[in-house]
């Protein structure tokens, strides 16, 4: 790899709480959070602890060596946090690269990004462990509107922030030649945006003058925040003799031996970020700049988490409401009693909340259906719309069986008199007697 890291106090810090490491195997980049006397300190020990991997190790253990430096960063910071009142939440951002050969494993917690820019395209290879990002993954917020939020710096996750196992993102990657990556803090991205990341990146050649500019770029957007950027480029050993491979590490910010100054380039050693770990001391207050951010107390950091635990729940509470007010555009065909009828709303019950009401009772009975449709309400018949759910009772309607009249039966006919009946069969009535022939 070709490498360099750049740091940057700002314009509007007084401290930085940003550290840098670019080695020839490993690329680190933590933004600290805690106030002078914590951020500086989580960042650098974060560095400490990954710094010891810069070496060749085999791809198959990559991952599990960060997992492990990180780990004992963490457990580091929880027991600086419980010893010292003055260091109560701090706590940092990390994002590591280790490299073995052609192979890449990189970890992730925080909102600091990687970017990886291949055949002049950029793009973001991790993604930010904030509350805003988490509304943009459900869907409640786009992407250009949380780059304006005025929450998108709440952390959902980083090292130090609480007791129990790290949860990091994870992955394995392969180094082609040609590719450039970028690891940033939100000094950078917070100020300059993407497409000026990428056009620069894709015309300064130099890592160190590109990580140069990059600052620039920030500093002239205003430079609220530390700016931190670590640039690798990875090579091919076919690569033309004149561009080599860098050995000798770098550190910077607060992990940086000029700490207390803005960090444009201070060169380190991966001896010196090792050393941190052993020496596990807080810088002298002769060594801490004046900062007139006050530090923060434990139940400042509790305040900014309950802001966070009301907005998630804002947001559950609105996808609930969201959730019943669709719910109240369905409907289904049930037994009302001894009737058919149409129920607004969806056949289910969350606690007490019931989630359907009658809409209306039909005339027509369920005892004059025929038992195959007696048997199909035993279940609700759910429909998307009033129409639909109208078109079922039109259909259970003609399959009621059609009632048929009895059909009447005959009068009997009454017997004929003696006279009429021989009178119709044609015989002649007998003569009076005394009569003439």
């Amino acid at each position: 790899m070709r490498f360099a890291a750049r740091s940057d106090v700002g314009l509007v810090r007084s401290g930085n709480q940003d550290s840098g490491y670019a080695g020839p195997h490993l690329l680190v980049l933590a933004d600290g959070m805690g106030g002078p006397a914590g951020g500086d300190i989580a960042s650098s020990v974060a560095v400490a602890h990954l710094a010891v991997l810069d070496d060749a190790h085999g791809a198959d253990d990559m991952l599990d060596l960060l997992r492990d430096a990180v780990a004992a960063a963490h457990a580091e910071l929880m027991e600086r946090s419980d010893a010292d009142a003055d260091l109560a939440g701090l706590g940092t951002t990390c994002i590591a690269i280790l490299r073995s050969g052609n192979k890449l494993a990189m970890v992730h917690i925080g909102d600091s990004r990687a970017y990886l820019l291949r055949d002049g395209v950029l793009t973001q290879v991790t993604e930010d462990h904030t509350f805003v990002q988490y509304l943009v993954s459900t869907g409640r917020l786009t992407p250009e509107q949380a780059e304006h939020h005025p929450q998108r710096n709440v952390i959902l996750r980083a090292l130090g922030d609480s007791d129990g196992d790290v949860q990091l993102d994870e992955s394995l990657r392969e180094a082609v030649p040609g590719d450039r990556w970028l690891l940033a803090s939100d000094g950078l991205f917070g100020v300059v945006s993407k497409e000026t990341i990428a056009e620069t990146l894709t015309s300064i050649d130099d890592p160190g003058a590109c990580a140069e500019e990059l600052i620039s770029l920030a500093l002239r957007g205003g430079g609220p925040d530390n700016v931190t950027c670590v640039i690798a480029d990875m090579l091919s050993t076919d690569d033309q003799p004149g561009i080599r491979a860098d050995t000798n590490p770098q550190v910077v910010g607060s992990a940086a031996v000029d700490r207390l100054r803005a960090s444009r380039g201070g060169n380190g050693s991966a001896a010196r970020a090792a050393a941190l770990v052993s020496s596990s001391r807080a810088p002298s207050p002769e060594e801490v700049l004046a900062d007139d951010e006050p530090v923060p107390t434990r139940g400042r950091r509790w305040v900014g988490w309950l802001v966070a635990t009301v907005l998630v729940l804002a947001a559950l509470a609105g996808a609930g409401y969201a959730g019943y007010s669709w719910t109240q555009t369905q409907y289904f065909v049930a037994p009302a009693g001894q009737y058919v009828a149409i129920y607004r709303g969806i056949p289910q019950e969350v606690g007490p909340l019931h989630l359907a009401r009658l809409h209306e009772r039909t005339d027509l009975r369920v005892e004059d259906l025929p038992q195959v449709a007696q048997a199909r309400l035993e279940s609700p018949i759910t429909r998307g719309s009033l129409a639909d759910a109208r078109s079922v009772v039109e259909n259970l309607r003609l399959s009621v069986p059609p009632v048929v009249a009895p059909t009447p039966t005959p009068a009997p006919t009454p017997p004929a008199h003696a006279g009429e009946t021989a009178a119709a069969e044609g015989a002649a009535p007998a003569a009076p007697a005394g009569s003439a022939a």
